[in-house]
């Protein structure tokens, strides 16, 4: 048994693939939760508009989980641009990342099904949290392997960017959830906020690290 440990998982190239496979998917699973109305009592342009914005709940979540999905997308590509090669253990993290993935159609449509209440948004939360975590994760068990393509400088750098990225974004998340006990639709508008900025970067800092991006 740890013969076969030390021999297996090397290909880095697998984790690429299904991430990028598991990514796709998890993506278009998001838009199925969204059914075009039908309603005998539609009968006027008033009625079909009354009934197309009782899906706001359903168009706000899918476009906040498609966005954080780029994000972790972009975050997942970013470090295996440092990663030179993989073992059987970084296998499993990302296994586990793309598990919580692929979670996510699911906790987006519980949010939006049933949006006002807080349990559907620490659920959601409870999601976003362990993308980052898992993240943290493989990052730092590449970094202990030393397994990384960077010289010693650079990979301080990129590590540094990393935590403060993820420390940030974890509590940026927290933030936006707790407002769920003021209102859900102020938690669900921070988090779109907060998602949006880190896809766009508007308010964030330029830094030393040009190859880097994540959420």
């Amino acid at each position: 048994m740890n013969k076969y440990n030390l021999i297996s998982g090397f290909r880095i190239q697998r984790i690429e693939a299904i991430s990028d496979g598991v990514f796709a998917i998890a993506l278009t699973f998001l838009a199925l939760d969204i059914k075009v109305p039908v309603n005998d009592l539609i009968h006027s342009e008033k009625d079909l508009i009354t009934t197309f914005l009782q899906l706001t709940p359903k168009l706000l979540t899918y476009f906040l989980s498609f966005v954080t999905m780029g994000i972790y997308w972009l975050a997942q590509s970013s470090q295996f641009h440092y990663i030179s090669k993989s073992d059987r253990n970084l296998n499993w993290i990302n296994l586990f990342f793309l598990l919580a993935i692929s979670i996510m159609p699911f906790t987006t449509a519980f949010l939006s099904q049933y949006i006002h209440f807080k349990f559907s948004i620490f659920i959601y939360w409870f999601n976003l949290s362990l993308l980052g975590q898992l993240l943290g994760i493989n990052w730092y068990y590449a970094k202990k392997k030393n397994i990384l393509s960077i010289n010693d400088t650079e990979q301080k750098e990129v590590t540094k960017s990393i935590k403060n990225r993820i420390i940030e974004s974890q509590i940026l998340y927290t933030i936006a959830a707790l407002c769920c006990f003021i209102n859900a639709y102020l938690s669900i508008g921070l988090l779109v906020f907060i998602q949006l900025n880190y896809a766009f970067a508007v308010f964030s800092k330029k830094g030393n690290v040009t190859k880097y991006s994540d959420e």
